[in-house]
């Protein structure tokens, strides 16, 4: 059984979560009584269950790259708003 990553794991609700978890238990006994099979369809439901953790983090990375583009462009206007002031200065 494959495992998601701890960051889409911190992003699952307390139910999916619970569900998660009890999915790998289910899958990984499957596993050790060599019934690939069968895990394969618990894999799939973990992978399922999974998508919606996926997406908020895809959000929340999107959100912290707007937050990042918003930052510098206030940056670059104010660099170019001090390099304004210096040629008024200057002149």
């Amino acid at each position: 059984m494959r495992h998601c990553s701890v960051q889409v794991r911190g992003l699952l609700t307390r139910d999916e979560l619970d569900r998660y978890n009890a999915l790998m238990e289910v899958g990984s006994f499957l596993e050790s009584q060599t019934r690939y099979d069968l895990a394969y369809t618990v894999q799939k439901e973990v992978d399922l269950l999974i998508q919606p953790a996926i997406e908020r983090l895809k959000d929340k990375g999107r959100e912290r790259d707007r937050a990042t583009q918003e930052y510098l462009e206030a940056k670059r206007l104010g660099l170019e708003a001090d390099e304004e002031d210096n040629e008024e200065d200057e002149d």
